[in-house]
């Protein structure tokens, strides 16, 4: 395949950008890939797999004469890092991120950008609860959705082309403001992983039941819960902090129906359970339908580590 991008700079060196590194090789989409990490070690293991050609130890130094830049750091790194390399970009050059919340990282990056360099926000929705330069893989981003939020009178060339990028890796695209960006991430991904680490750390606080107890008679559900719980802290930190208008509102409707649940089993209402999870159990099939999962026996997590999927 023709190469997309001359030169790519990856600023993390995580999952996200360690699997877009390897699917970019796969697929000749790139002629050069660089990449900068905080941590001298990531930077030397990132070399020493070949995950880029060249890593720097600054991101200034990374992202010169790069064509696209992607900020694969926790939303709460952005705006330094946005300030950092803002002086270095080549006019021309895009930027894009793989941040799980929009609105925030707009407002972190996009003061810093120059004249003629486009900021395309993006997040891929596709994850594992594995992180670091070894956790990545090419199919990472496989029929999963890659959400964009341009913003109005963006260079649409820029956008076609990146969204190309992605396509290539085998992902879906879609354009998204980010206000609601944020809102339906709440509802998907940020408001569980919350209901998650909470109902993990219930089990932990609940002293009638042993660890040995919890790790051992763990069924379907709560062993997802703790996969999920499982995620890097650092991102979900920034994500719970930098959303948090969207995640308190539908915190709030989850606790409101949580109330009427609670209702209904102390007054024996049986009526209203098996109405309620119908409903519900619907929703699941339609993500089977739509290819976000699958049906197989626990939910084909018997698979490898790196096939498993999370989203971010």
């Amino acid at each position: 395949m023709t190469p997309i991008y001359d030169r790519v700079a990856l600023i993390g060196l995580g999952l996200i950008a360690g699997s877009m590194a390897i699917a970019m090789r796969e697929q000749g989409l790139a002629r050069e890939i660089v990449g900068h990490a905080r941590s001298a070690e990531t930077r030397r293991v990132a070399l020493e797999i070949g995950l880029v050609d060249q890593v720097f130890e600054t991101a200034a130094e990374a992202v010169a004469d790069a064509d696209l830049i992607v900020l694969a750091v926790p939303v709460g790194a952005m705006a330094a890092v946005a300030e950092e390399i803002a002086p270095h970009l080549k006019p021309g050059a895009t930027v894009t991120d793989v941040g799980s919340v929009k609105q925030a990282v707009v407002s972190a990056v996009a003061p810093h950008i120059p004249e003629g360099v486009h900021f395309i926000p993006g997040h891929p929705l596709a994850g594992t609860e594995h992180s670091g330069p070894r956790s990545g893989f090419a199919t990472l981003f496989r029929n999963r959705w890659w959400l964009f939020a341009p913003f109005p009178g963006a260079d649409e060339v820029a956008i076609r082309r990146l969204e190309g990028l992605v396509e290539a890796m085998g992902a879906k695209t879609e354009r998204m403001d980010a206000a609601h960006h944020d809102l339906v991430l709440a509802v998907t991904s940020h408001t569980p992983h919350l209901i998650a680490y909470t109902m993990v750390g219930v089990a932990d606080h609940l002293k009638r039941v042993t660890e040995s107890e919890v790790v051992q008679y763990s069924a379907a559900g709560f062993r997802d819960f703790t996969r999920i719980a499982a995620s890097d802290p650092t991102m979900w930190r920034d994500v719970f902090l930098q959303n948090k208008d969207a995640v308190l509102d539908i915190l709030g409707r989850f606790t409101e129906e949580l109330f009427v649940l609670q209702r209904a089993i102390r007054m024996g209402d049986g009526d209203h359970l098996f109405d309620y999870f119908t409903r519900t159990r619907a929703i699941r099939r339609g993500i089977i339908e739509a290819g976000q999962d699958t049906s197989a026996p626990d939910f084909g997590r018997s698979q490898t580590g790196a096939e498993q999927k999370a989203e971010g």
